[in-house]
Formats: structure tokens, C-alpha cells, sequence
């Protein structure tokens, strides 16, 4: 037996006892105080589902959109030990042209204003 299906045996092995552990150690009879809302010890107030303003949806994306950026820009200081270092600096210039027209656009449209 080598030492990789050792590794795998140990893995499965520890594995099925967490899986056993975590479906049979927790309580299974909930009280009706457990399951209801608490709100800092007052009674709910009004309902959970309000509706909230798309603009913190937007928001959310537009981050996302570009924080994903910083996740293209993370392999560039191996791209640039390439072949071609030309060629590197070519798709991250031209993810950046893209990323910078993007955030203009969204600007003159009026998307990173909180107030309308």
C-alpha cells in the first residue's frame, strides 16, 4: 500500500466519521422559543420581507464586476516571465481599456449615484 491511498484511505475514513458525527450529535426535537424570530427581545415588528432599493443590488454587482478585476491583474507578474511579455501586457492593457470604459459608462448613466 502507498503512501497516496494511505492519504486517500485516512480522507474517506475521516470523512465518514464527521458525516456521522454531525448528522447524530445535534438535538432533534426544536422548541417552539428556538424557532421563532427574535428581534433584540421584542416582538417581531413588522414582516422580514421588505422590499429594498435596487440601487444596493446594482451596487452589489458593479463591485463584483469589478473586483473580479483584481483577480485578472493577480497572474500578471508570472505572465510577464513568458516568452512573449509583449503579448502579457497586450490582454491586460486590453482587459483594463475594457474594465475603464465599463466604469465610464456606468458613471454617465448615473449608476454609482445614491441619490437621485
Amino acid at each position: 500500500m502507498n503512501s497516496l491511498t494511505t492519504f486517500l484511505a485516512i480522507i474517506v475514513i475521516l470523512l465518514l466519521a464527521m458525516l456521522f458525527i454531525s448528522f447524530w450529535i445535534p438535538q432533534m426535537n426544536p422548541d417552539p422559543e428556538k424557532l421563532s424570530p427574535f428581534e433584540c427581545g421584542f416582538d417581531p415588528l413588522g414582516t422580514a420581507r421588505l422590499p429594498f432599493s435596487l440601487r444596493f443590488f446594482l451596487v452589489a454587482i458593479l463591485f463584483l464586476l469589478f473586483d473580479l478585476e483584481i483577480a485578472l491583474l493577480l497572474p500578471l507578474p508570472w505572465g510577464i516571465q513568458l516568452e512573449s511579455p509583449l503579448l502579457t501586457f497586450v490582454w491586460i492593457s486590453t482587459v483594463l481599456v475594457l474594465l475603464t470604459i465599463g466604469l465610464i459608462y456606468e458613471w454617465t448613466q448615473g449608476g454609482l449615484e445614491w441619490a437621485e
